[in-house]
């Protein structure tokens, strides 16, 4: 086994990291040694740091977006601290590099009326899809309505990313308590609250789900497609393409704007800094305050154009 192999051996059975993760690395490492290399993956014990800073300046000439130059550096400094470890490299190349400064872009974000227009989209279009006969039936349009109405509701009302309400088993739900489970990055859980909203949209749903498979074991998943079984994200995602059609919003709107939406409309309305923190299931303060950005871009915007000296 070479080190590469060995290494994501190591990532997914001790870090537990995720496919996507994975893959992501896969393709950073693979980057490198194919640039500077020339495609062996067994010659790790003979980069040196005039390898890895030749590795930047090659992605800098592709006009590599910065933060996409940082994430590949930080594959690579993982990797190679792995290979230190297991005694395969004696340095770390990637160490003591000239650091690059993080590009700060702001997150996108919906309107509350915005939101409100998405979270009613399902049921327009599936209403239109039946009249046209473009769905297959009355039930399965009934089904798909009563499950993405209750995903976007779901999403909105936890700060929730698309993986961890995909992700959500029947057990994680509490709807008395109006709470819900939710498997974070790194395995990591958190309680995530279920507005009345998302939890009136969830009983709809779950007596569709009912007529579409029995299996409600508390490990069962939530969302599942038209044959019982887990839904995905890339399906709902182009399901998601016809819901923003049907609302007249913008094709590039996504699930994570969702995300976006709900710290940012919590902040505006007063929300203190860490608990919006703990709701996303950020690990450092530092991820959150971004939001914060936006909030003051948006007074400031207020302020030019309703005071009467702004300018």
């Amino acid at each position: 086994m070479n080190g590469l192999e060995s290494f994501l051996q190591y990532l997914t059975d001790e870090r537990q990291a995720s496919g996507h993760t994975v893959a992501n690395y896969v393709r950073d490492i693979q980057q490198f040694a194919g640039l500077i290399l020339d495609g062996a993956e067994n010659a790790w014990d003979k980069v040196d740091h005039l390898n890895a800073r030749e590795f930047v300046v090659k992605l800098q000439q592709q006009n590599l977006a910065r933060n996409s130059i940082l994430r590949k550096i930080s594959s690579l400094r993982s990797f190679f601290r792995y290979l230190q470890r297991e005694g395969i490299t004696r340095d770390n190349p990637f160490v003591g590099l000239a650091p690059l400064k993080k590009e700060q872009s702001l997150p996108k974000f919906m309107s509350i009326n915005e939101v409100d227009k998405l979270l009613c989209s399902p049921q327009k279009y599936w209403d239109n899809a039946v009249q046209k006969g473009i769905a297959r039936n009355a039930d399965s349009a009934h089904f798909a309505c009563a499950r993405d109405s209750a995903l976007l509701e779901v999403i909105y009302s936890g700060g929730l990313r698309i993986s961890e309400a995909i992700g959500l088993n029947l057990g994680d739900i509490d709807l008395i308590g109006g709470v819900m489970k939710v498997k974070g990055k790194g395995k990591k859980e958190r309680l995530c609250a279920l507005g009345s909203p998302a939890e009136k949209a969830l009983r709809h749903y779950l007596k569709a789900r009912w007529m579409r498979t029995e299996n409600d074991r508390r490990i069962a998943p939530l969302f599942v497609n038209r044959h019982g079984t887990r839904l995905t994200a890339r399906s709902f995602q182009r399901n998601l393409k016809n819901y923003l059609l049907a609302a007249e919003l913008p094709p590039d709107m996504t699930p994570h704007k969702l995300r976006h939406s709900f710290a940012t409309h919590l902040l505006d309305a007063g929300a203190d800094l860490r608990s919006v923190q703990e709701m996303l299931g950020h690990e450092s303060l530092s991820t959150t305050q971004i939001y914060t950005h936006v909030t003051t871009e948006k007074m400031k915007n207020i302020y030019k154009k309703a005071h009467p000296r702004a300018k």
